[in-house]
């Protein structure tokens, strides 16, 4: 889910847009629109849903826990790189290797992984049966 700042955004371009097109609606429509868009019923309890998110301040150096191609692991951060407002590119090293192949005749094992995390933790990208390909949490 987005934070209320990019909510609010998104709901300015989705008017600016509409209104190119010819469609006129008012800011407390369109911000009906994007909440309803995130699966709820109306602006109010969009907002509240978001701002309860607490955002997690990811730096170097700090312990999470997560996912990885749906391996659970534990990890140090190494580098983060903001990207847009909540989300960000870490880069992990992982306490255990894991092995990112699902074959029995080969394997890969990771011990460092980069990915790009939104607000909620997880990764937009998911795996064929529709986990996300990084999830991640600090500790």
């Amino acid at each position: 889910m987005p934070s209320n700042e990019a909510a609010k955004a998104l709901a300015k371009r989705l008017r600016l847009k509409l209104q190119e097109q010819g469609t006129c609606i008012s800011h407390g429509q369109s911000l009906e629109l994007v909440a309803h868009q995130h699966g709820f019923r109306d602006w109010n309890t969009f907002r509240a849903a978001i701002s309860d998110r607490q955002a997690v301040d990811w730096k170097p150096g700090n312990r999470v826990r997560g996912a990885y191609l749906s391996h659970p692991f534990l990890a140090e951060i190494i580098a983060v790189e903001a990207l847009q407002s909540g989300w960000f590119r870490l880069t992990l090293e992982l306490d255990k290797p894991i092995d990112v192949v699902r074959s029995e005749d080969f394997s890969n094992l990771r011990k460092r992984v980069t990915g790009v995390i939104g607000p909620a933790g997880r990764s937009k990208e998911k795996t064929s049966d529709g986990f996300p390909h990084l999830i991640v949490e600090a500790l």
